[in-house]
Parts: structure tokens; C-alpha cells; sequence
């Protein structure tokens, strides 16, 4: 693992991986590292993908103050990465809160992006996502793991958490709702994450006091930078109302939507993901 010692001292890390054009990639949550990015669906194979664990998570030191986990704050972080990097401008892809972080970005720093990938993510949550949202979890109803996931999708989003540990039982017993369809290859997919122990500061912070005021629209028209939005067509919570909202505000843009597919578009349709990205990116 790679990394960077920030101008207030942490450390900052990330896992370069493949070859090809490199491509800075922000992980979600937030609070998870970029174990659960995978290689984004075979990427590795046309890209130079560059991990990034953002804050306080895997090998990212967290920050001496509690609170540092504004949007900004993982903005500023991508910023030390492309100096450190030694490139002019990056190309940059972030999945859910990564999203939001890579449009807080390329909004202030319009110069440094070269291209931009916007995958399952938001720039405010919607009332519209919201009715989106409860009629995707009622559609899952007669599965097996509904109650438990419902359960812990509740505790989770009211903070009912103490500890690092609890937070990453909580995301696991909830990640069913997060696909299409839960089968075997997403379990899979899951249990791969089980030696994960996610950050409870900077998720506790957004549930609190970002999640349901944040609104990045009035920004998005500051972005130069050509932009892939791209999601699943079943993504429950930041489906294609979410990409809607902002592809209306960035001016050249491409808006991709994946059929039969949830929030982890690079595990549920890896092949139409990758297509996506390198015809956008060539």
C-alpha cells in the first residue's frame, strides 16, 4: 500500500493496482476504506486504478479532531493525492459518498479534472428517492433477510451504534437491500468485506448533520470537466431520480442507467460498468 503524509500530518494511503491511464477512485460510505471497490469490475485490466482510502479508514490515519469529515475536508484530501501524484489534472471516479466528494471537487477545483465519473451517487437526497427508496425495500418483503436488514438499515441510520465494530455488523446485516437481487454472487461479495472495520465518526457526523441538508446542485455548474453519470436502474437509494438531479445541472454530461441493477453497479454488472467507463473515458 501506498501513501502520502497530508499537511497536518496523517497519513493518507491508497492501493495502485492495473495498468493503463490512471484513474483516482473515492470509495463511499462513508466510513469504508476502498477494500469494497474492488478492481471496479475488471477496470485494472484498461486502467491504473489508484484506491484511495479516504479518511480514517484502512491504512488512512484519522484526524485529531472528531469532526473532520465535512465533504470538503475529503475534497481537500483528493487534492494532496493529485500534488502528490505529480499530475495536472486527474481523471476521477467516486461511488456513493465518493460521488459526492469527486463533485465537491471538480466544483472547486474545475482545472484539475480531466474527466469525471459519477456512479450511484446523489447531490442532495430527494424526496422523490425517498418514495423510491421505500418502494424498492417493500419489494424485497417475502425475503428471508428482510426484518434483520430492515432492522439494521433503522439502527444504523438513527446512530444506534457505539463502537467501529457495531457499525460494520449493522452495514452487513443491511447491505441485502443495497442489490437487485441478493443471491449467491452477492454474498459472496459480502463476505469478502467481513474483515472490514468501517469508521463510525464520519458516518455518525453525515447521518446527523450532512445527510438530509447537503445540496450540491447550486455547485455542479461550476464543472468543466466532460461526466459520466452512471447507475442502477434498482439503486434503492441513489437510483436514477438521483442521477436525473445531476446530469440537469453539469453541462457536458453522459447518463448511464444499468438495468436490473442496484448500488454496487461494478459487482452486479461489472461488464456493462466497464463498458461504460472506457467508452467514456476514450
Amino acid at each position: 500500500m501506498d501513501g502520502l503524509t497530508t499537511a497536518d500530518r496523517r497519513r493518507l494511503a491508497y492501493t495502485r493496482t492495473g495498468s493503463g491511464p490512471t484513474l483516482v477512485c473515492h470509495g463511499g460510505g462513508p466510513g469504508f476504506s476502498s477494500l469494497y471497490l474492488g478492481n471496479l469490475g475488471g477496470l485494472d485490466g484498461d486502467l491504473d486504478l489508484v484506491l484511495l482510502d479516504p479518511r480514517g479508514t484502512g491504512g488512512s490515519d484519522r484526524p485529531a479532531d472528531s469532526r473532520a469529515y465535512a465533504i470538503d475536508d475529503y475534497a481537500k484530501d483528493v487534492e494532496e493525492l493529485r500534488e502528490h501524484l505529480g499530475l495536472e489534472r486527474i481523471d476521477l471516479l467516486g461511488h456513493s459518498h465518493g460521488g459526492v466528494v469527486a463533485m465537491a471537487y471538480a466544483a472547486r477545483f474545475p482545472e484539475r479534472v480531466g474527466r469525471l465519473i459519477l456512479a450511484s451517487t446523489l447531490a442532495r437526497w430527494a424526496p422523490e428517492q425517498e418514495s423510491a427508496m421505500n418502494a424498492a425495500m417493500a419489494g424485497h418483503e417475502t425475503e428471508p433477510w428482510y426484518e434483520d436488514a430492515l432492522a439494521a438499515l433503522q439502527a444504523e441510520q438513527a446512530g444506534d451504534f457505539s463502537s467501529d465494530e457495531e457499525l460494520g455488523e449493522l452495514a452487513i446485516r443491511e447491505f441485502p437491500f443495497y442489490f437487485a437481487r441478493y443471491g449467491e454472487k452477492e454474498q459472496a461479495y459480502l463476505d469478502t468485506l467481513r474483515v472490514e472495520t468501517p469508521n463510525a465518526d464520519t458516518l455518525l457526523l453525515f447521518n446527523k448533520e450532512i445527510f438530509e441538508s447537503f445540496d450540491l446542485r447550486p455547485a455542479l455548474a461550476k464543472i468543466a470537466a466532460p461526466t459520466l453519470v452512471v447507475t442502477g436502474e434498482l439503486d434503492f437509494i441513489t437510483g436514477p431520480v438521483c442521477a436525473a438531479e445531476i446530469s440537469a445541472e453539469i453541462a457536458d454530461v453522459r447518463t448511464e442507467i444499468l438495468p436490473g441493477t442496484g448500488h454496487f453497479v461494478f459487482v452486479e454488472s461489472p461488464e456493462a460498468f466497464r463498458r461504460a467507463v472506457l467508452g467514456f473515458l476514450a
